[in-house]
């Protein structure tokens, strides 16, 4: 018996006792099957949405997608949303069908969901219900569509990046007549809104199985960011890199924590390196400038995507510095903390340790990132690097007679000479080397 949460169960229950047949449906189940803890829980039903608004007389409801079929009650203080079986009609745009209509029959309805692990229905008195396979594809971890898989993708394209998704966040492999009709159909992503697009990339990166679904699926990517297609295949050349850089960018996004800017970030950072590569004279590959080419890219990307303005930013500039080296001292390290903040700089040394260890093992240097943690830590808690924790402040140099300008030029140069350790970052020692500046 699967653990389902007491709302779900009392909409099934309320359901059942009206004369209609009702089942939780979809992922939650899926997740069930799998050990995993379910969320959210959707019900089905053969009730119609006037009759399923009845049942639930006297509870709260919102008419979520009437038309379509679903009606959101709270029970238990969890809204769970119950859709009639239906029917898609034809669609018209490669995502919503034009029309619908409502089945009494519960095969019917699973019949037109996207993959055999996710048309699964339970309740406590049947038990699961699989007419399509699904249960013995989650055992041996099979994406499939059902029925005939163009027609899936055909009828809303969207399904074909959940199906990598689904392969980067549940591990799981493609079935390879779904594998086919994904590729045959990619082009129609163009016809997806940006915005659903994006949230499906945003859910596949930061999947545990981030590696192989780019590498198998660089071509499907390709139709979001042409430079995917390049990058297969492309020799670098030189002996920092064992593989090429669709390889090398796979294991790179999948060796950064599941943060969404760190993993865009290694998804983008080196897709500039197909406009900016070269050979010396030698046979050796270089990459002069691809951090500022790879920024433009994933710039382009993020604004046409619709991404919020915090991601744009620090995405952009985690993209145009993930190869700005920082030597092991100390005020080096204070001046890139000044420049960047805590975070940031803390963010960029993990893209680098990802950078790096998805290079010649040979060659790999994880004690520097070691050191430069320690060393953020370190000076972060101790030592000044801001204006804020400069101990002088512009009222002082008012006090002195500074007047406009020069009162923040005196102070970066007073912090600048703080960072560098030329004077101590004491008031006594500051407002003497101002009165100099003055």
């Amino acid at each position: 018996m699967l653990e389902i949460s007491q709302g779900a169960k009392k909409a099934l229950n309320m359901l059942n006792s009206a004369g209609y047949e009702a089942y939780i449906v979809g992922g939650c189940v899926r997740d069930m099957l799998m050990g995993n803890r379910a969320n959210d829980f959707d019900v089905t039903t053969s009730a119609m949405p006037m009759e399923t608004k009845a049942v639930f007389n006297g509870e709260r409801t919102i008419e979520t997608g009437l038309k379509h079929g679903t009606v959101t009650v709270v029970l238990n203080c969890e809204g769970i949303e119950i859709t009639t079986y239906r029917v898609d009609g034809e669609y018209l745009d490669n995502r919503h069908p034009q029309c619908v209509s409502f089945t009494r029959s519960l095969k019917e309805d699973l019949s037109r969901r996207d993959f055999t692990m996710n048309a699964l229905v339970y309740n406590e008195g049947e038990g699961v219900l699989d007419y399509f396979g699904g249960r013995e594809d989650i055992k041996n971890k099979i994406i499939r569509a059902i029925g005939d898989p163009n027609k899936r993708f055909t009828e809303d394209a969207l399904r074909i990046l959940r199906a990598i998704r689904f392969s980067s966040t549940l591990g799981f492999e493609i079935e390879e007549k779904t594998k086919k009709a994904m590729l045959e159909c990619k082009h129609l992503l163009k016809n997806i809104s940006k915005e659903r697009v994006a949230v499906e990339i945003n859910k596949f990166v930061l999947g545990k199985n981030v590696k192989n679904a780019i590498l198998e699926n660089y071509e499907i990517l390709g139709e979001i960011c042409p430079e995917f297609l390049k990058m297969r295949g492309f020799n670098q050349c030189n002996k920092w890199h064992i593989y090429d850089i669709l390889e090398h960018t796979a294991v790179a996004t999948s060796s950064v924590p599941a943060d969404l800017h760190l993993r865009l970030t290694m998804l983008f950072h080196d897709t500039g390196k197909v406009h900016t590569f070269f050979k010396d004279e030698n046979g050796v590959g270089h990459f002069y400038g691809h951090g500022e080419k790879s920024a433009e890219i994933v710039k382009k990307y993020l604004d046409e995507y619709k991404y919020d303005n915090l991601t744009k930013e620090e995405v952009y500039e985690l993209v145009k510095h993930h190869d700005l080296y920082t030597e092991e001292d100390e005020v080096l390290v204070k001046k890139r903390l000044n420049r960047m903040g805590k975070e940031r700089f803390s963010q960029l040394i993990k893209i680098q340790r990802a950078d790096n260890a998805a290079q010649n093992p040979e060659l790999t240097k994880m004690d520097h990132f070691d050191t430069l943690e320690k060393m953020v830590e370190e000076i972060s808690s101790q030592s000044c690097f801001t204006l804020s924790s400069l101990d002088i402040t512009g009222n002082d140099l008012i006090a002195l007679g500074f007047v406009g300008k020069e009162i923040g030029d005196a102070l970066s140069i007073l912090l600048n000479e703080v960072i560098e350790e030329k004077i101590a970052n004491e008031k006594k020692v500051l407002i003497k080397r101002a009165i100099d500046l003055k």
